[in-house]
């Protein structure tokens, strides 16, 4: 029975009355310094988190303290995407002050240890929390051991890519050909070139699943005929070019696997069979060959022809690009890996890393790449091992103070360009893999933020809670040998709402 990681499609319509409740106590303790804790940068999640938090405060308080210049200016988000993130205004408020004292390990080490040590979490459970504005680790059991993370591993490869190139970093899509002259008396070939983008749609602007921004396969195409009509070009051969990424195109969990499709730097919509945006899906098993033939029909409908079927290829040596489409910024793409669990995005910004280091964009060369990444950020790799960027790998190992430490390095002010890492965690009882775990009656839905892990026999969890004196912790808890997911989710949700200290 093939490793399946968990996944929503849909995202639940939010809950005002339990917005209102967890705006309202995390709103009374943390009201200032937001904006620090935002950072510069203003992915379409942060932007609409931000307009939420400004909907719920009749002060006006759109502005949060800022200057009265106008706030950078964002895509718009389509009603068709996946809904953000709705978190209260001062989640990350608690950062830069501390409004209260540091309270002792004591009452919540009888909190949580009952909750820890329980059938339904297995033969082995780990967990950390710790303060984020001090460092402190307030509770611990087995913090350092490694343990198979699951997909709570993508917090280390989102921390790896964007500490490597930064949340404004687009990916490219590029359709390269010989210069004008050449064009035009030679072969007149072009080159779909992949640039490592998963999140390349083929669907038309408006279907369901479509990203509200980002690379556009018909965009390309209006560019692309555009351009050859400007030089008088009404027939070209097409080819495509996957050799941005090197060693196996499949992952070790195997071949025709709904969880992730074929690796490859070129496909469209993640090669997935249907409508889906999320979750598992049957995938093509020729994911770059599906996204060049899409894009030649697509330029046969804008008046280019193409002759024969497109074939693998490489471009000339003189050849220029001839049009481009660009990822959204990695911001969005961390996000978007985070809340929905998306394997395909995290193998491709796994190897984005690798790319950024040199290395090769494979599986050895992203786990060197994401390693040193993350020693540049501080962080102490001799006990970890990243076997893949998903977390689908059972090879992978991190343990829970590895997790709670990326966290806390991901809420440092002076570290703004982590910040997605945050925005990106799943909301309880609202977005993502939490979408469907801590129901109505739940005192702490929008409280805990956090990433899910789920394999056959280990589940984790770990990301962020604001407890009731209004501090930003951050916690992992990982246990292995589990034999029920849903008993297993169930208890890391209890443990979780805990660390809130709310009743």
């Amino acid at each position: 029975m093939s490793d399946r990681e968990r996944g929503w499609s849909e995202v639940p319509v939010i809950r005002t009355w339990q917005l209102a409740t967890g705006a309202a106590v995390v709103g009374l303790a943390l009201s200032a310094g937001v904006v620090t804790a935002a950072g510069p940068w203003d992915s379409g999640q942060r932007k609409a988190e931000r307009q939420w938090a400004a909907s719920q405060d009749r002060t006006g308080g759109g502005h949060h303290g800022r200057s009265a210049s106008p706030p950078p200016v964002s895509p718009p988000v389509s009603p068709l995407a996946p809904a953000p993130a709705p978190s209260a205004a001062g989640v990350l408020s608690a950062l830069g002050t501390q409004a209260v004292p540091p309270a002792g390990a004591g009452p919540l080490a009888a909190a949580l240890r009952p909750l820890l040590n329980v059938p339904a979490l297995g033969t082995v459970q780990t967990a950390s929390v710790v303060d984020t504005a001090t460092g402190e680790q307030l509770y611990g059991s087995g913090a350092g051991e490694a343990m198979t993370p699951a997909s709570t591993v993508k917090i280390a490869t989102a921390a790896a890519v964007l500490s490597a190139l930064g949340p404004d970093h687009r990916i490219a899509t590029t359709v390269m050909a010989a210069p004008g002259a050449d064009l035009k008396a030679g072969t007149r070939q072009i080159v779909l070139v992949g640039g490592g983008d998963p999140t390349l749609t083929a669907r038309k602007p408006g279907k369901r699943g479509t990203p509200a921004s980002g690379a556009s396969l018909p965009a390309l195409a209006d560019d692309t005929a555009r351009a050859l009509k400007g030089r008088g070009i009404a027939e070209v051969t097409l080819a495509y070019d996957t050799s941005l990424y090197s060693g196996p195109e499949y992952h070790p969990i195997g071949a025709g696997n709904d969880n992730i499709a074929r690796i490859t730097p070129l496909m469209a919509d993640e090669g997935r069979l249907d409508d889906s945006d999320a979750g598992v899906a049957p995938r093509t098993g020729d994911p770059a060959g599906d996204a060049a033939r899409a894009f030649a029909g697509m330029l046969r409908e804008r008046g280019i022809r193409t002759t024969g079927d497109p074939a693998p290829g490489k471009p000339a040596a003189t050849a220029k690009p001839l049009a481009k489409s660009l990822s959204a910024p990695l911001s969005a793409l961390v996000e978007r890996m985070l809340t929905n669990s998306d394997n395909d995005i995290a193998e491709a910004l796994a190897r984005q890393t690798a790319l950024a280091a040199g290395e090769p964009a494979s599986f050895e060369g992203a786990r060197k790449a994401v390693a040193a990444e993350l020693r540049e950020l501080g962080m102490d790799t001799k006990r970890t091992r990243f076997a893949d960027g998903s977390g689908l790998n059972r090879d992978d190992k991190v343990s829970a103070a590895f997790l709670t430490g990326l966290l806390v390095r991901a809420a440092d002010p002076a570290r703004p360009q982590l910040r997605p890492v945050l925005t990106g965690l799943p909301v309880a009882g609202f977005t993502g893999t939490l979408s469907k775990r801590y129901g109505d009656g739940s005192p702490v839905g929008g409280l805990v933020r956090a990433k899910t892990g789920t394999l056959n026999g280990v589940n984790t969890l770990a990301g962020t809670v604001v407890d009731a004196n209004g501090r930003l912790l951050a916690f992992a808890f990982m246990a292995s040998g589990t034999l029920g997911k849903d008993a297993a989710e169930s208890a890391l949700d209890r443990l979780a709402s805990a660390v809130t200290g709310v009743p």
